[in-house]
């Protein structure tokens, strides 16, 4: 359809489109454009081709514009620009979605019925694998032992991954095939960056910690591609059925990289990832050879690379400057030396390649931030967006250095409420200041990027929502909130998972916003966001989800 003609004093004239171009109109009482100048519209029009914003503004301005457009009518849905999650893990939501769910269990016993339901489903020998267990729940809180599983699973294998990634809790049987295919985990020696925990005798306990558990997980057998592909489709299919559009996904490998690539290349990706490689690996290599990936379709690209530098603070793997609050001979652990670290953050400087380094401790986000310095020197004023991701326990000092340097604060809401309940244990009541802080972060002028690290969390960007804004669980306890001071605005908490998020991907040109040129990605919401009470945030409906101007997911109508 050629446009008629640009109607005087409406909307600014464009050029016209080629002949054959269909442009498509979406109605609703309320858009939320994510654009200060133009904040909030009636109607947004795209060219279908490119999936590209053509218009946005008043219902009737646009139908007059555009008179012979398909019109899309949502009624009193409101509409906000695609969610981005700027931080998860795609291929780890696809492997927990096809393994036993722990998440949520209230003690050993409950981890044990689950487990027992899901062994059901396997072949004899097969490794029982699971996610989400968290002792800082149980009425026990201390680590888990071999000996818990071993009754119920003598001979099966089976390795549960602690809710953060950063512990493995294993049975006798899987350490017996760790020994057999290498080193005896028995002694008084610990691997680099990884922690055996061990009885009285010496002998392991059966929890491994960060670089520990790769000694047991190294051993389970490898999924084929079809099975690969499975998982990764099914996690695509529950990342847009909760109106995510984008994900940073923090920690890909070369092989990974291939099978998104084949499906970019079928146009079976649904929504676009912005692939971080996997530290300093073949990923990475990959990028330094051949520059930095995007896909022509422009739903694939790797651009940045995610490195480590500590663990996890509910396994007290996070380094803390100085010992845990509950466990004082305990600074947390190093994953990566900063030696190499800053080896690795220099190779990715010489390759134009964006940094996002994981680091929660304190100890950590130091270390972090001086390398940076240290490796931008006098270019620390380019626009290079490096990143820390969770920025988690952070010392008051170091919170302005990152405006400073020009350093995104990459961190996940639903942390902070999982965390809550046992985080002042861990760090006293001085750390937990810089703890979280997402007020503080914004006050030193620096940049917010929000995701959800799922499937650490859920893959449910409402829930990062709702607990940015009232840093409460779903049951809203504590009342008025954990640290209240640390709240973010309706407003601010929807930047950080919309435009503040597509800055920090280097992606503001293309997504982020509804606005003229942008991608046509956008979630329609049954409610507004920045209208409803902010306990019915976590309760928002995702009526749909559209990337490039076309549907993605559509909810289920009531007549099925």
């Amino acid at each position: 359809m050629r446009r008629l003609a640009c109607v005087a004093l409406l909307l600014p004239c464009l050029h016209a489109l080629p002949a054959e171009a269909e442009v498509k109109l979406l109605v609703a009482d309320t858009i939320r454009t994510g654009d200060p100048a133009q904040p909030v519209v009636g109607a947004i029009a795209w060219e279908s081709d490119s999936g590209k914003v053509l218009d946005v503004g008043s219902a009737d301005a646009l139908l007059q514009l555009y008179p012979q457009a398909p019109r899309i009518d949502v009624g009193d849905a409101t509409v906000v620009p695609g969610l981005i999650d700027a931080h998860a893990h795609i291929m780890g939501l696809g492997n927990t979605l096809m393994q036993a769910d722990l998440t949520g269990a209230r003690n050993r016993g409950e981890v044990l019925e689950r487990l027992q339901a899901f062994e059901k489903t396997l072949a004899p020998g097969e490794w029982l694998l699971g996610r989400g267990w968290d002792q800082n729940r149980w009425d026990n809180t201390d680590f888990p032992t071999a000996a818990d599983l071993d009754a119920a699973f003598p001979q099966r294998p089976v390795y549960l991954e602690r809710i953060d990634g950063h512990a493995g809790w294993v049975n006798s049987a899987a350490i017996g095939i760790a020994e057999k295919a290498g080193k005896s985990l028995t002694g008084d020696w610990q691997p680099e960056g990884g922690r055996i925990l061990r009885d009285a005798a010496g002998r392991p306990s059966g929890v491994l910690v960060d670089g520990a558990a790769s000694l047991v997980y190294s051993q389970i057998p490898a999924l084929d591609d079809a099975s690969r592909e499975k998982r990764l489709q099914a996690a695509l299919q529950a990342a847009v059925s909760n109106g995510l559009t984008g994900v940073h996904d923090m920690g890909v490998s070369r092989e990974d990289l291939a099978l998104m690539k084949r499906l970019a290349d079928q146009g079976k990706l649904p929504l676009r990832i912005d692939a971080y490689a996997d530290g300093n690996n073949e990923a990475l290599e990959d990028l330094c050879k051949a520059g930095l990936y995007a896909h022509p379709g422009g739903r694939l690209q790797m651009r940045g690379v995610k490195l480590y530098m500590d663990g996890a603070l509910g396994s007290r793997g996070a380094a803390l400057l100085t010992a845990y609050s509950d466990d004082p001979h305990n600074h947390g652990l190093l994953m990566t030396s900063p030696e190499e670290f800053e080896v690795a953050v220099r190779k990715a400087d010489g390759c134009k390649v964006q940094v996002a380094t994981h680091a929660i401790g304190d100890r950590g986000n130091r270390i972090v931030l001086d390398t940076y310095e240290k490796v931008l020197g006098t270019h620390k004023d380019a626009d290079h967006r490096w990143r820390i991701e969770h920025s988690q326990v952070v010392s008051l000092q170091d919170i302005p250095r990152f405006a400073k340097l020009g350093v995104i604060a990459s961190m996940q809401p639903t942390h902070a409420t999982s965390d809550m309940g046992w985080a002042e244990q861990r760090v006293g009541p001085e750390r937990i200041l810089g703890a979280y802080a997402w007020q503080r972060f914004l006050h030193s002028g620096a940049r917010l990027a929000l995701g959800s690290d799922f499937p650490v969390e859920q893959v449910d960007p409402r829930l990062g929502l709702y607990a940015a804004v009232t840093r409460q669980d779903r049951d809203g306890q504590p009342p008025g909130g954990w640290q209240p001071e640390q709240r973010l605005s309706a407003a601010e908490a929807l930047r950080g998972f919309t435009s503040d998020a597509a800055w920090a991907g280097h992606d503001e040109a293309q997504v982020g916003k509804l606005q003229r040129g942008l991608r046509a990605d956008f979630v329609v919401l049954d409610r507004d966001p920045l209208e409803v009470a902010a306990d019915q945030l976590d309760d928002l409906k995702v009526l749909s989800t559209w990337v490039d101007g076309e549907p993605v997911y559509k909810a289920a109508t009531p007549e099925g």
